[in-house]
């Protein structure tokens, strides 16, 4: 299954919302709580920020613990989470967060 890059046509049916939900996702737990409303998750706006929020913290994750076994730097790391205000700014906007290889990642693997 090939997902499409949302057009602006599916930009418009976003409310606020859904705008809220999104830029709330990118805080790790609630996007795992929104996954399992069900209403949240049949929204594709939601949907998409919660799938790309989860993916991200994976990654920010594995940065975080490879990074903190380097002693002059483990002291710095968890401001690498501060990343995560950025596509949750844009999703409060209305638009979709585009994510450098997370969001193609989760398009191909038929996630959202």
């Amino acid at each position: 299954m090939t997902a499409e890059a949302p057009t602006p046509e599916s930009t418009s049916e976003i409310t606020s919302d859904d705008k809220l939900w999104g830029a709330l996702s990118y805080f790790p737990l609630i996007a795992i709580i929104m996954l399992l409303i069900e209403d949240k998750k049949n929204r594709p706006f939601i949907k998409f920020n919660a799938v790309q929020a989860i993916a991200l913290g994976v990654v920010l994750f594995v940065i975080n613990l490879v990074l903190g076994l380097i002693p002059v730097i483990a002291c710095v790391t968890p401001l690498i989470w501060l990343v995560v205000l950025w596509p949750a700014f844009i999703a409060f906007g209305g638009k979709y967060p585009e994510l450098p290889f997370i969001s193609n990642f989760i398009r191909k693997q038929g996630w959202v």
